[in-house]
């Protein structure tokens, strides 16, 4: 039946059988729904627990991508990747983020899948003294972000001058409504700058006609 691979797994089925092996660098992901669970979860929990996921790898990591990164993960640098994609179905919060900014230092490419809000509040009702209590997080190689299957907070987390430096970022992946809100209709000053150097903004659903953002997004 299907099975999450662990670190039991590597061992009982892998390397028992290679007694001379000196070297194994490896990164195994598996995911698995909660209908192929082989024990039985109950009625109230069945609608949070919808997928569980485990990354098994060796160290140092030497792999270029790492996916299913959730709210907990390995207090360690990851030196070589450039690919990831962030996932939990509880918030992130900013100290998240940080996190991956400090444990992902060549990070190109960042996919955010995460419905649940970041703040309690509107992130455009904050005052500028409330953003400006949040630590800085830089991203100093993204080029690529994803928020399409996220909660508005997280686009509002990066396009926010005042939370997140993206000197790079110039592919945005996003839902029109969250970028209409966030930017407050393409006129906030605080997003502004983040939004100058994406030269390729893929929106859900497509539009049109861009007129009503394009001076937001001279790069287009």
């Amino acid at each position: 039946h299907n099975r999450i691979i662990d670190g039991t797994c590597v061992q009982n089925d892998i390397l028992v059988y290679m007694p001379q092996l000196h070297s194994f660098s490896f990164y195994i992901n598996t995911s698995i729904g909660t209908r192929d669970l082989s024990y039985n979860v109950s009625r109230e929990n069945i609608q949070q627990t919808l997928e569980v996921a485990c990354s098994i790898f060796s160290l140092p990591f030497a792999f270029d991508y790492l996916e299913d990164v959730g709210n907990i993960f390995p207090n360690i640098v990851f030196s070589y990747v450039t690919c990831s994609l962030v996932h939990d179905y509880d918030a992130f919060r900013h100290e998240f983020l940080v996190r991956i900014a400090q444990s992902f230092p060549l990070l190109k490419y960042l996919r955010i899948f995460n419905i649940e809000s970041q703040l309690p509040v509107d992130p455009l009702t904050l005052s500028s003294d409330h953003s400006q209590s949040y630590t800085m997080v830089e991203y100093l190689h993204l080029t690529s972000l994803d928020v399409e299957y996220s909660h508005k907070d997280y686009l509002e987390q990066f396009l926010n001058e005042t939370k997140a430096y993206v000197p790079y970022l110039n592919q945005l992946t996003v839902r029109y409504r969250h970028l209409k809100a966030v930017t407050n209709n393409f006129t906030r000053a605080e997003t502004r700058r983040n939004c100058a150097k994406v030269n390729q903004l893929i929106i859900n659903p497509p539009l049109d006609n861009s007129e009503e953002h394009s001076h937001y997004f001279p790069s287009l």
